[in-house]
C-alpha cells in the first residue's frame, strides 16, 4: 500500500508540463485520451470525500475567450500548456472562444489562467 501512496503523491505534485507529457504518453502508447485520463485521476480523489465534493465544484473548464494583443506569445503558450502542435495551437487560438482544458482542478485552472493572462490572453474559468 505504501507504493500506491508514493505514486499518488507523485501524481499530485506533477507540473502542468509533466501532466501534458503524461497525457501524451497515455494517448500514444495506451490509446487513452487525455480528457479520460483527467477524469480517471480526478475521480478517486473525489470519491473519498463525497459530501464535501457535492457542495464545492472540483472540476473546472479553462476557456480562452480571445488572444489579445500578443497573439504569437499566446499561441506558443497554448502549445506548451496543451501539448498540441503549433498548427493546432494556432487554430485553437484563432477559433477563440474555445475550451482550452476541461475537468481540471482549481489550482491548475488558476495557474493556466494566470499564465495566459500574463501572455495577453483573455481567459475564463467555469
Amino acid at each position: 500500500m505504501a507504493d500506491l501512496k508514493a505514486f499518488a503523491e507523485q501524481l499530485v505534485n506533477l507540473t502542468v508540463k509533466e501532466v501534458n507529457e503524461l497525457a501524451q504518453i497515455l494517448k500514444d502508447e495506451y490509446g487513452i485520451e487525455p480528457a479520460a485520463a483527467a477524469v480517471a485521476v480526478a475521480a478517486p480523489a473525489a470519491g473519498g470525500d463525497a459530501p464535501a465534493a457535492a457542495a464545492e465544484q472540483t472540476a473546472f473548464d479553462v476557456i480562452l475567450k480571445e488572444a489579445g494583443g500578443q497573439k504569437l506569445a499566446v499561441v506558443k503558450l497554448v502549445k506548451d500548456l496543451t501539448g498540441l502542435g503549433l498548427k493546432e495551437a494556432k487554430d485553437l487560438v484563432d477559433g477563440a472562444p474555445k475550451e482550452l482544458k476541461t475537468g481540471v482542478d482549481k489550482a491548475e485552472a488558476e495557474s493556466l489562467k494566470k499564465s495566459l493572462e500574463e501572455a495577453g490572453a483573455v481567459v475564463e474559468i467555469k
